[in-house]
């Protein structure tokens, strides 16, 4: 079977973009940033993404490209032993974070519906707090649950350039025009400096304070946004057709996704200071519950509403899509599967996985935990340890073949991916399984004792 290609530079940029602009922006994003006190993520993300997403980024590229295969298939064919166990981890690392992701875009589906419905003008937030409630489990969140992975299995099944190509040209242009004139709109709010003050001035005394907590916090949001650790970026690399500049499309997807993460916060946080709302108190209902508030004692409130929620809908697609195309891709190129076929098994798989975090919440913060702070920095780990240490040299010269040695660039890039990198990821690692077997022994625990 002919492996299919991009059409188009932009295409494959846009692609990659529009994986790393997703829920994790857009849902995920502010709610951490509010948890973890504001600026001071703010900071440390931003350094992440700098210091360790960039050169990762390139990690999965190089691999992705040199042997235009899927993960498992990639890194089969260039390690060898325990090295080839390190593809599925993506695969399973896809599988939980696409199953939990789905239930959470169901539920921007549904707010879109309840505002050309019924709109948003709910008593305040105790009101808005009560539909969160009903929407996030039950009947509602399983039914669009349903309906989102429908649309991203029919976008898979149509293909890289007639499905995937065709979707982010529209989906990622229209995510950012809204996100910029809902930035604009919320300038105008009074409450506007006090919030632009918490986002952007980091707290040094509350870092220092709380660094173990902020640090995996910020590694494990800069990999979710940027695609890592799930194998999405060797998987849309593989798919292209001639020898590009790898560094310059990683600096351009990296900018974008990051310059997008930053317009969210000049969104959310103004209106979550106007409607009298503690940033870190609601968690992952952040978005639902302070902005339900907000949309309902504003001007055009019910439109804004429709229009944010509809985008954020938009932009979970374009991650979904990608996410979903690498567990596709497995079947495609180990198999022989046909693409629409193994786009509906897989999707249906996925769907079952999620059920349960449309039952009880629990369950997303069990996925999540797993996902966000353990098993997205594992893989990036890995594939840091494998480019930087076992197959070096053929990542250095595929990185060059479209930038040259430039005085030993690839050189140096291999130089930081081996230490650096290593080291920071590692640690953050550490804190994250500490957190998770916290959440394990500490919420999980309880919620299954109260069964």
């Amino acid at each position: 079977m002919a492996r299919e290609t991009w059409a188009t530079r932009m295409g494959f940029i846009l692609a990659a973009v529009g994986s790393a602009v997703g829920l994790g922006n857009i849902w995920r994003f502010p709610f951490i940033t509010g948890q973890e006190g504001g600026g001071a993520f703010l900071l440390l993300y931003l350094l992440f993404v700098v210091l360790i997403g960039f050169p990762a980024i390139l990690v999965e590229f190089v691999i992705g490209r040199y042997t235009e295969l899927n993960p498992v298939g990639a890194i089969r064919e260039l390690g060898s032993g325990a090295w080839n166990y390190l593809g599925w981890l993506f695969v399973v690392t896809g599988f939980v974070t696409l199953s939990y992701y789905s239930v959470v875009a169901g539920w921007f589906l549904r707010y879109t519906l309840i505002g050309v419905t019924d709109g948003y003008a709910l008593a305040g937030p105790e009101e808005a707090t009560a539909l969160y409630g009903s929407v996030t489990t039950g009947l509602d969140s399983l039914l669009f649950h349903a309906v989102f992975m429908a649309l991203v299995i029919g976008i898979i099944a149509a293909g890289v350039r007639r499905g995937i190509e065709v979707g982010v040209k529209v989906m990622v242009p229209a995510i950012i025009v809204v996100l910029v004139g809902l930035a604009a709109y919320a300038f105008t709010l009074d409450a506007a400096g006090a919030a632009y003050a918490y986002y952007l001035t980091p707290d040094f005394g509350y870092l220092a304070a709380n660094w173990t907590s902020i640090l995996p916090a910020a590694a494990g949001q800069a990999f979710f946004t940027l695609s890592l650790g799930m194998g999405v970026m060797i998987t849309y690399a593989s798919y292209l057709g001639e020898d590009r500049n790898l560094a310059t499309d990683a600096g351009i997807i990296a900018a974008l996704d990051t310059l997008i993460a930053v317009i969210v916060g000049f969104v959310v946080f103004p209106f979550l200071f106007a409607a009298g709302i503690e940033p870190g108190g609601p968690g992952p209902s952040a978005i639902f519950v302070s902005l339900t508030s907000a949309f309902t004692g504003i001007p055009g409130g019910r439109i804004i509403g429709i229009v944010f929620f509809a985008m954020v809908g938009i932009a979970a697609l374009s991650s979904a899509i990608s996410i979903l195309e690498v567990l596709v891709s497995y079947l495609i190129d180990e198999f022989d599967v046909e693409r629409v076929p193994a786009s509906v098994a897989i999707g249906v798989a996925v769907f079952l996985l999620g059920v349960p975090v449309t039952i009880d919440l629990i369950f997303l913060g069990l996925y999540d935990n797993l996902a966000g702070g353990v098993l997205l920095v594992l893989g990036s780990l890995l594939l840091a340890l494998f480019v930087g240490w076992v197959i070096p040299d053929v990542a250095r010269n595929e990185l060059e073949k479209g930038i040259g040695s430039l005085g030993g660039l690839g050189t140096a890039w291999i130089w930081i991916v081996r230490i650096p990198i290593v080291i920071v990821v590692l640690v953050s690692l550490y804190l994250g399984v500490v957190g998770y077997v916290d959440f394990l022994t500490g919420g999980f625990a309880e919620w299954l004792a109260a069964r």
